[in-house]
């Protein structure tokens, strides 16, 4: 039966409207019809009915311009999304603000990437590292990246960065994901067992510490 439902063909029309969300959410501003064609390779008149069925269901919308941008609906959508851990994450991720002074944020790991699920900025710095959640990167770049790769089993092909992580017990990384900036990192699970990483971001010129705060 499992390999029976592998082998279930994929819905087109659905894949085709994800790849039209997963753009927009991407590209982390409007787009209009010919940006969001030329991205996703669909024809412009597929395209079109796609929006118009999302905009429906009120996971498009519009701006002035007319030009396209994820709606309202995603975010009611995105509300119970890992509901558990974010409500576990959010105190240790208020504490290394509050400690550090620099922005700290949650990744999970969804296949081949390494994605943020929650951020915490600093409320009084004159400046500090905003990224968004929903930001993604290769899970074997950047300190978060490794941070979820260090409870795998190892590897000949590891990265030495991934090695050296497993013996210390934390990841950090320069530049890898933002031009510029350190990124340190230490893995975590969550309720079931999944790895996670609990990172945060500094200045190049910043002088870094490896997180000591509580972790759960």
């Amino acid at each position: 039966m499992p390999n029976e439902a592998v082998s279930i063909p994929q819905s087109q029309t659905l894949d085709r409207g994800l790849r039209i969300l997963e753009y927009l959410a991407a590209s982390g501003a409007a787009a209009s019809l010919v940006d969001i064609t030329e991205a996703t390779g669909l024809h412009r008149s597929i395209a079109y009915r796609l929006l118009r069925t999302l905009e429906d269901h009120r996971l498009v919308g519009r701006n002035p311009a007319g030009h396209y941008e994820l709606g309202l609906g995603v975010a009611t959508l995105a509300r119970r999304l890992r509901t558990e851990l974010q409500l576990a994450a959010v105190p240790e991720l208020d504490a290394l603000v509050r400690d550090l002074g620099m922005t700290a944020f949650l990744v999970v790991r969804d296949r081949d990437e390494a994605v943020t699920v929650l951020s915490t900025e600093p409320p009084d710095t004159a400046a500090h590292v905003v990224y968004r959640p929903g930001t993604r990167h290769p899970v074997n770049r950047g300190a978060p990246g490794l941070a979820l790769l260090m409870p795998d089993a190892p590897s000949a092909t590891d990265r030495a960065e991934l090695r050296q992580a497993r013996q210390r017990g934390w990841a950090i990384s320069h530049g890898e994901v933002i031009a510029g900036l350190r990124s340190v990192a230490a893995p975590v699970r969550n309720s079931d067992g999944a790895p996670t990483a609990l990172s945060r971001w500094c200045s190049s010129t910043t002088p870094w510490t490896p997180i000591t705060s509580a972790i759960w």
